[in-house]
Parts: structure tokens; C-alpha cells; sequence
């Protein structure tokens, strides 16, 4: 059984048919983020490092929305526009997490028009 986390003005608006995350269980799984902002549903900046700001606290939203955190994700699937901005988009993401890590892949991917897109896996038991 598994429960979709709830819209609201704090989460970028999904541009299909899919939930921003789910909760199932003790788990959270969170849909790919873009660098989409919230608030005006633009997309913020034009580089790697700003883009992937967005996209990490855009995802540090989505798990708030599910009672969860940062600190809770122990898996992250990353794409990149271009491959060779790993280095760029791997400093940014250590602002965002400490060791020790969560798993990661990173694949370099036609994103229409964005550098960076992020979806995660967190284990965030729920207090019984």
C-alpha cells in the first residue's frame, strides 16, 4: 500500500501524470526534479551548479512533504545533460549530503532543455 505525497504551493508542479513522491511503507521514492522553481514555475539558472541547487532543495521538499530528509535517502539516480559536468554537479551535491553517502548513479541523458535532473530513494521509518 502506498500513499502519494500531498501538492502543495512549497513543491514544483508536476509537468505529467505522476506524483512528486510516494510513501510506501518506510520508504519514499521521489520523482525526478528539475530545476523548476516553485514559486514561478521557471526554470532557474542556465548552468550546471545553479540548476542542481534547485534541483536538491527541490528535492529536499518533496521529502519534507513525506516527513522525511535529506539525511534519510539511501539511493539517488542522477541524469546529466552533458556527461563532463559531473565534476561541477558533484561539488554542489556534497553541499547537500555528508558521508556516508547514499548510493549513486550518474548517466549522462537528453533533458529537453535542463542540465540536471535528480529523482531518490529515502528509508525514513515512520514513528509506529
Amino acid at each position: 500500500m502506498w500513499t502519494p505525497i500531498s501538492q502543495s504551493p512549497e513543491l514544483p508542479r508536476p509537468a505529467g501524470a505522476y506524483s512528486p513522491g510516494v510513501r510506501a511503507g518506510d520508504f519514499v521514492f521521489v520523482s525526478g526534479q528539475v530545476p523548476r522553481d516553485p514559486a514561478t514555475g521557471e526554470i532557474d539558472g542556465t548552468d550546471t551548479a545553479t540548476q542542481t541547487r534547485r534541483v536538491l532543495d527541490n528535492l529536499r521538499r518533496v521529502l519534507a512533504a513525506a516527513d522525511a530528509a535529506m539525511t534519510d535517502v539511501v539511493s539517488v539516480m542522477v541524469h546529466l545533460a552533458d556527461a563532463n559536468d559531473w565534476g561541477e554537479f558533484n561539488a554542489v551535491y556534497q553541499e547537500f549530503f555528508q558521508a556516508p553517502f547514499p548510493s549513486r548513479t550518474v548517466v549522462g541523458a537528453q533533458l529537453r532543455g535542463i542540465r540536471v535532473e535528480v529523482t531518490a530513494v529515502a528509508y525514513a521509518p515512520r514513528p509506529r
